[in-house]
């Protein structure tokens, strides 16, 4: 029988560290915020000030040195701290990340959170 997403959700989250948004600050040295939220999602809601965005359907080839699609953001050596809007997909992101050898966490309740508790929102930088 195939793995449902509970499954998937449930594997990652015996695997990855997820931090609260109470442990997680915008300019934290030696950690990176990493948006995988869709870029419409980005445009209509923002995003926490400082993040990088990395579309989810892009990561493997984003954080791969080998790829013709590499971001050097992603070989800083830094912690990422992978969200989207409610945890779940980045739990699942962060659990790949690390599987790609990159030290990554997901960040609990994701950018709603982040919203829920006042925290700052920045617009979305075209380019």
């Amino acid at each position: 029988m195939a793995k449902g997403y509970k499954d998937m959700l449930a594997e990652a989250e015996a695997r990855v560290t997820s931090v609260t948004i109470d442990d997680t600050a915008e300019d934290a040295p030696g950690t990176i915020l990493v948006d995988i939220r869709d870029p419409r999602e980005l445009e209509r809601e923002g995003m926490i000030p400082g993040a990088f965005h990395a579309p989810r359907g892009m990561l493997e080839f984003w954080i791969d040195p080998e790829s013709p699609y590499h971001k050097p953001r992603f070989a800083e050596g830094a912690t990422y701290v992978f969200y989207c809007a409610s945890g779940w997909r980045s739990l699942l992101a962060a659990r790949l990340a690390q599987e790609m050898g990159l030290e990554a966490r997901s960040l609990r309740g994701g950018f709603s959170a982040w919203k829920a508790a006042g925290r700052a929102v920045a617009e979305r930088k075209s380019g």
